[in-house]
C-alpha cells in the first residue's frame, strides 16, 4: 500500500530543505566574496586571466542557484498538487477548504524558489558589477 503521507512529507521537507539550503549557500558565497573584494591587491597580479580568475571564483555558483531556484520550487508545487488530486481520487470526496488547503500548501514551494531565486539573482549581479570595476582599476594601474 502506498503510504501518501511519508511521501507527502518526504516531498514538503526534501524540496524546502533543498530550497533553504540552497539560500544559505547562496547568501555565504555572496558574502565570502564581499570579503574578498575588501581585501584584494590588485597590484600582485601580473595577468588579467589570473585577477579575472580569482574574483569571479564562486558566481557560477550564486547564479546556479539563481537560474534553478525556481524550478525546484515549482517541482514541489507540481508534486504537491499531484498528491493532492491523488488524495482527491482515493478518497472520492473531499472538501473544499482541504483541497485549497492542500492547494496552498504546494504553492508556497514556489514561492520559497522566487525568494531564494530574486536576492540570488541580485548577489550575482552586484558581484559581476565588483568584478568589471576591479578589472578595469587593474588595467589603470598597469598602465601607470
Amino acid at each position: 500500500m502506498l503510504n501518501i503521507e511519508l511521501i507527502k512529507e518526504f516531498v514538503d521537507y526534501g524540496v524546502l530543505g533543498g530550497l533553504a539550503l540552497m539560500g544559505f549557500i547562496s547568501l555565504w558565497a555572496y558574502f565570502e566574496r564581499l570579503l574578498f573584494f575588501r581585501k584584494i591587491d590588485l597590484k600582485k597580479y601580473k595577468f588579467q586571466e589570473e585577477l579575472e580568475n580569482d574574483l569571479s571564483h564562486n558566481l557560477t555558483l550564486i547564479s546556479s542557484i539563481a537560474s534553478n531556484a525556481p524550478y525546484v520550487g515549482l517541482l514541489g508545487t507540481v508534486l504537491g498538487i499531484i498528491i493532492t488530486f491523488y488524495l482527491l481520487g482515493e478518497s472520492g470526496q473531499m472538501d473544499a477548504s482541504s483541497i485549497m488547503k492542500s492547494l496552498s500548501l504546494a504553492l508556497k514551494a514556489t514561492a520559497l524558489g522566487l525568494v531564494v531565486a530574486i536576492p540570488s539573482m541580485m548577489f550575482y549581479n552586484h558581484l559581476s558589477r565588483r568584478v568589471e570595476v576591479l578589472v578595469n582599476r587593474w588595467k589603470i594601474i598597469q598602465k601607470q
